[in-house]
């Protein structure tokens, strides 16, 4: 089995390009479904807040790897030749990945903070906002995480600060790449 994970700041585009692989016909994990699990368990609404408060306790508690371990039980029970993990956060996740499937492929998204600022705020999830000062404090959450270290470990790097079709092209291409890796 070969996964792919995909790791970037908020917004960067790490959704779209698990949309682009989910229409290829990749079967997805996404790691936030975990944490907004986690938060629905404890009789919480979704908000960014509760989300960043839920996914701290995870990590302070079971570890910095937390979400990723609670992941792989998800990613393996895909049955795939090829499984795509959104949502990768930290150093010690991507540790995790790459100790447990021997064909770990990361890629790390990356766009400007205005292109992001301007994503959250017409996406439209319940934990999205539109003031800087929230993804400023959102980002230092992330890269306190390892979120930094993980980007900077990934194998192949997408700058999304073009069109969506720039985006596309080139996610497709990348995906179809890792496809024909044996």
């Amino acid at each position: 089995m070969k996964v792919i994970g995909v790791v970037g700041l908020p917004a960067s585009g790490k959704g779209e390009f698990s949309h682009i692989a989910a229409e290829m016909g990749i079967p997805i994990v996404v790691m936030g479904d975990v944490i907004r699990e986690a938060v629905r368990d404890a009789g919480l609404p979704i908000t960014d807040a509760n989300l960043g408060a839920v996914a701290h306790r995870l990590r302070r508690e079971e570890g910095m790897d937390a979400i990723a371990r609670r992941s792989v039980p998800r990613i393996r029970a895909c049955d795939a030749p090829l499984v795509l993990v959104d949502g990768i956060r930290g150093d010690s996740e991507v540790d995790v990945f790459r100790e447990e499937f021997s064909r770990f492929f990361l890629i790390g998204i990356d766009a400007p903070f205005h292109d992001r600022l301007e994503r959250l705020s017409r996406r439209g999830r319940e934990d999205d906002f539109s003031n800087p000062e929230q993804l400023v404090e959102r980002d230092r959450r992330e890269i306190r995480w390892g979120l930094g270290k993980a980007l900077s470990s990934a194998d192949y790097t997408l700058y999304n600060s073009g069109t969506l079709e720039e985006f596309s092209r080139a996610a497709r291409s990348l995906l179809l790449e890792i496809m024909g890796d044996p």
